[in-house]
């Protein structure tokens, strides 16, 4: 099989133990992880080769970031050494009625000084069938923007299957450019579009009818049918455009579900009701990488895909850090509506 590509930056995340506010940390605990690398991740897990790209410093933490992804079977032969400094950034984990926190520490990171004609694109494609890249990338810096331009121009070229998670970050774009100035280009050349209803309004000024997703308990799928549609009108190369459906209830429980609209038809997944979050950071990318693997496996199956992807974001809320750390088997039983959670022996 040819391997699934994904290109971002990998952060050293920084996490007071427990639910300890900033003010309260008397250490931090170190992991590494970033939006495209927990993709990979996920993927290496379901036991499809992957390859993350990425620019590091050529210090002692960029080679742990790079260790990290070889720790967990994500390909790396394609990173790129250069800049200042790996980007950092400070997770306070909230509870109940207060929400979680981040602090970005990442100016003059690698990837923000990265710049195009920097990573060889035609050779990393040559052997791939998938590409994936976020929203975050472009914001960090004009730089990370272009190279993922070229890299999407480049995979394009290639017929290589392109896929985004439009991933708003108000708090990075800050190099002088608007999302509405950058992001079209990008996501004009993919076939896969993920984005919630905030990534739409933000990046685009579209929004689902007559939701409030700050308000009740659940999210009407159908209501985001329009703004699916619209996505799929302004960029006419997409085959597929799929939001994910959370309802906060507190920082400690979700309703957690999605849907998938292929143009004809619209595919809603079963809702899941996660009563204890353990760490909802990276369920955005558990639910991309598990969409991957549903559409690469169940090719003729958009249900099926679908469903798949919200099962293994499901479970990525009770897994501490950053990555998705499960199996094809745990997620396949959930779907099956084992929700036990009964000691495996």
């Amino acid at each position: 099989m040819k391997k699934i590509v994904t290109f971002g930056e990998i952060m050293l995340r920084l996490t007071p133990p427990g639910h300890r506010r900033f003010s309260q940390a008397g250490s931090f605990e170190a992991i590494y992880g970033g939006g495209e690398s927990n993709v990979a991740v996920s993927l290496a897990n379901y036991g499809l080769p992957t390859e993350f790209v990425t620019r590091v410093p050529d210090n002692d933490l960029g080679d742990c970031a790079i260790m990290e992804m070889r720790k967990r079977n994500v390909g790396t032969q394609h990173i790129v050494k250069g800049g200042e400094r790996l980007g950092i950034y400070f997770l306070e984990i909230g509870a109940v009625s207060r929400g979680s926190k981040v602090v970005y520490d990442r100016a003059h990171s690698g990837m923000a000084s990265i710049e195009k004609g920097m990573i060889d694109w035609e050779e990393v494609f040559k052997d791939a069938q998938w590409f994936h890249w976020t929203g975050i990338t472009p914001a960090i810096s004009q730089g990370a923007a272009d190279a993922c331009l070229e890299a999407i121009q480049t995979a394009n070229k290639m017929g290589v299957t392109v896929s985004t998670d439009l991933n708003y970050r108000k708090n990075l774009w800050k190099y002088g450019k608007q999302p509405g100035e950058i992001m079209p280009a990008l996501v004009a050349g993919c076939d896969i579009i993920l984005g919630n209803e905030e990534d739409a309004e933000k990046h685009f000024g579209l929004h689902p009818e007559n939701v409030d997703v700050t308000q009740g308990h659940s999210v009407d799928a159908k209501s985001y049918l329009s703004v699916l549609q619209q996505l799929m009108k302004m960029f006419p190369r997409a085959k597929k455009v799929i939001t994910t459906l959370r309802g906060s209830i507190s920082a400690s429980h979700n309703t957690w579900s999605g849907v998938l609209y292929n143009g004809e038809n619209l595919f809603e997944a079963p809702t899941y009701d996660i009563t204890h979050i353990v760490d909802r950071v990276g369920g955005g990318d558990s639910f991309m990488g598990g969409l991957i693997y549903g559409l690469l496996t169940y090719p003729d199956d958009d249900q099926k895909a679908l469903n798949f992807a919200v099962a293994a974001s499901c479970l990525k809320h009770t897994i501490y850090g950053d990555a998705n750390l499960v199996t094809v088997d745990e997620v396949e039983k959930l779907m099956s509506g084992d929700a036990s959670g009964r000691v495996s022996r």
